[in-house]
């Protein structure tokens, strides 16, 4: 019954959806341009703009607003310059504040910041004019930066980190940014054109009053990734695209000290040498090798507790894995707008490679990737040899990938995987394509099988999932399957042996009815999960997630109530967090509050407290984050998370299960930086601490000093050595060189 009147209420929805396609404008005819000027003499790169030949270019300005009322001109203009040699692409950027400092936002020094908490401009390019992919340099008044890859606006390489410069100053009128770009890290195409012409757009945000604008407009639901509305950067005369080649390689030493495990060196020193070449064949291909792969620099994984039935999914994190990670994503998983549900289904996640299923490293000795892209097609190969270590045997893993652009935004593409050890092969070939019918609709879907032929074991899973956006309203509507024996061993699937439904809705109302002074828009909405085992056709998982207050705020925090009545019926025990619940059908409902203040503010605090019933019993639980940015040169933040069972499973008499950290940056300018984090959790008494010393001493050359703590309670073991330590000392030095 749940279903149907669900099925009603979005029919009905959508239908009205449909009849507001009008708010979706169409992307101009007539495209608004930047003319850029050719000079032969060098800048100097300080973000002051007093260089004579600024002087002598007149100011391109005229952005309009996004948010929050779409179509107005901005409260504060922003002004943008454009020159460039034989070596360089330049920009000159002013954006205007009649509060001048006092106006600005910016909470850590941060590279890849977060955008909802520092003022910022960025420049999207699509060198290509396919209107499908851009390449985006962002900075925020302190000449931080955030780079990423986008893809149709779709799938994007938020961690590629581009070649280029950029210094900023701060006035009582503004701030200013002058960026510095090489034409070796730019891609376009080969022409017999003397001029080029691409597709550009400038995004600025201004924290203070949560303004967007932009230079050529788009629609408030999408975002300046949408090449489709970009403007054009006109009289361009780049050099012919050549082949470069960009060599970074790396010595390492580290100090090792291992307690309370039986193994043969206690402590051991290591010295390591290795390293990374990237050679850009042409505008299109692109070839990456590595040799003696190390990740020392590499974020640490942040301990979760765990209370769903679901695995949980670490983002990769290592540099290498990270760049052009859009064109092997294939799959279906959770998102910023629950459009997948919580189930996630991937054929290929990079930390299957040099990872065991615990986190810790396994040496890779080399590998390779070549990713082509072109309007018509891409594809991509990757190709590592993992070394054996222990009980672990040496291993070879193979990524390929293949995808055919057709129409304006659509593609069919397909990705097999190979996983090769001595006692035989796991292999998934997967077929995939992505329908976008127009700005609003769009329609993807992924098949895919496994095969290990060791033992014989086949499996499928795929999904088929519709989704439409306009400025009232967001639906979506996702079929997913995996089978029992469905096994990618170089994928993710959070739940096998599952069939799932997860179709919802979200309304976005700015009615007059509400308080514009503090409030920007009502977003109420339904999400809903139904899971059938796939086996027998038995329901075993049922949550209806009400949402029927959010609000999100003017100065860009938020508050939201969801009431989610669930449905469990498990067929073998279940242990969260150490509490045995056995296998039986459980009916429960929880209440959910999620609350953020301004996260640009000095102190910001983020809350999600949840309450109710849970399985047999009861389940408190609460995450709150606190942030102090006094200054962005220093960001301290805390979190506190705590879990409470009651009369749960076996924990009659109620368990606590508490998780605390507390992260500090701590930064002389964007390239030196001092970042440390430290948790514990009472679930198995570890406590590990990260600290980590960076030095970019030229751009994208590092020297790192890092230092790692692990240590936990190992229940296998005897109680006298139950406690296991590890502590890890790394000293790194990288260089890189574009030729």
């Amino acid at each position: 019954m749940i279903k149907k009147l669900l099925l009603f209420f979005l029919v009905a929805t959508t239908s009205v959806a449909f009849a507001q396609d009008a708010n979706i404008f169409e992307p101009d005819s007539v495209k608004k341009k930047i003319e850029a000027t050719q000079i032969n003499s060098s800048l100097r790169i300080d973000g002051v703009m007093n260089d004579a030949e600024w002087r002598k270019v007149k100011p391109t300005s005229g952005f309009t607003q996004i948010e929050p009322f779409q179509g107005n001109k901005p409260t504060h203009d922003t002004e943008v310059k454009v020159l460039y040699n034989k070596q360089y692409l330049y920009f000159g950027i002013f954006a205007k504040d009649s509060l001048g400092k006092k106006a600005i936002r910016a909470t850590d020094f941060k590279r890849d910041f977060s955008f909802r908490q520092h003022d910022m401009v960025a420049l999207s390019f699509d060198g290509f004019n396919d209107r499908r992919n851009a390449m985006v340099l962002v900075t925020n008044p302190y000449g931080v930066q955030r780079d990423l890859l986008s893809f149709d606006d779709l799938y994007y390489d938020v961690d590629w980190d581009g070649l280029w410069r950029v210094r900023t100053t701060r006035t009582d009128s503004g701030w200013v940014a002058e960026m510095a770009i090489p034409w070796q890290t730019l891609r376009y195409p080969k022409t017999s054109d003397s001029l080029h012409t691409w597709g550009f757009n400038v995004f600025r945000s201004r924290r203070m009053s949560n303004e967007q604008t932009a230079f050529s407009p788009y629609p408030r639901t999408f975002s300046n990734l949408r090449m489709t509305y970009a403007g054009e950067l006109k009289n361009l005369q780049p050099p012919p695209p050549s082949p470069n080649i960009r060599i970074q390689p790396y010595f390492l030493t580290s100090y090792d000290q291992y307690s309370g495990q039986k193994i043969p060196k206690p402590t051991e020193t290591n010295f390591k040498l290795g390293g990374e070449l990237k050679w850009a064949i042409n505008s299109n291909a692109v070839l990456d090798l590595t040799t003696n792969t190390d990740f020392a620099q590499a974020d640490a994984d942040r301990q979760v507790n765990n209370v769903t039935r679901f695995s949980v999914f670490f983002p990769e994190r290592r540099q290498f894995f990270l760049e052009n990670a859009s064109l092997f994503g294939v799959g279906v998983g959770p998102n910023d707008d629950f459009s997948g549900g919580t189930m996630r289904v991937q054929p290929f996640f990079s930390r299957r490679i040099g990872l065991d299923d615990f986190g810790n490293p396994i040496p890779i000795d080399a590998g390779g990737r070549f990713v082509y892209r072109s309007l018509k097609r891409n594809f991509g190969v990757i190709a590592m040899r993992q070394r054996g270590v222990g009980e672990t045997p040496a291993t070879n893993f193979f990524v390929g990938r293949f995808s055919e652009n057709f129409g304006e935004q659509s593609r069919v593409g397909g990705l097999v995987t190979v996983k090769n050890r001595p006692e035989g092969s796991n292999i998934v070939g997967t077929v995939d394509g992505f329908f976008r019918l127009n700005q609003s609709h769009s329609v993807n879907a992924m098949a895919t099988y496994s095969k290990t032929t060791n033992t014989g074991q086949q499996g499928f899973s795929g999904f088929a999932q519709y989704y439409f956006t306009n400025n009232q309203f967001k639906v979506w509507w996702t079929q997913s399957v995996v089978t029992k024996d469905y096994n990618p061993e170089m994928g993710f699937v959070s739940r096998t042996d599952v069939i799932g439904t997860t179709p919802g809705i979200f309304i976005y109302n700015r009615g007059k009815w509400l308080p514009k002074k503090y409030i920007r828009a009502f977003e109420p909405g339904i999400m809903t999960e139904f899971y059938h085992q796939a086996s027998t056709g038995q329901l075993i998982e049922r949550q209806i997630n009400i949402n029927p207050i959010w609000f999100n705020f003017q100065n860009g925090g938020f508050f939201g109530y969801l009431i989610n009545p669930t449905f469990q019926r498990l067929t073998e025990p279940f242990q969260p967090l150490g509490v045995t619940i056995n296998v039986g059908d459980f009916n429960y409902v929880r209440h959910q509050i999620f609350a953020s203040s301004d996260p640009s503010k000095i102190i910001n605090v983020v809350v999600d407290h949840s309450w109710g019933t849970y399985f047999d019993g009861k389940l408190n639980s609460t995450d709150i984050r606190l942030q102090f940015a006094p200054i962005p040169h220093i960001s301290v933040s805390g979190r506190y998370n705590r879990n409470g069972f009651k009369e749960v499973g076996d924990a009659i008499d109620g368990k606590k299960v508490d998780l605390y950290s507390i992260e500090g940056r701590f930064a002389l300018n964007p390239r030196v930086q001092l970042i440390g984090f430290y948790q514990q959790n009472s679930e198995n008494n570890s406590k590990n601490y990260n600290i980590r010393l960076s030095w970019e001493y030229q751009p994208l050359s590092y020297i790192y000093v890092v230092l790692n703590r692990r240590g936990f309670n190992n229940v296998s073991e005897p109680s006298d050595i139950r406690y296991e330590k590890e502590n890890h000392v790394i000293a790194k030095i990288s260089y890189l060189k574009q030729f």
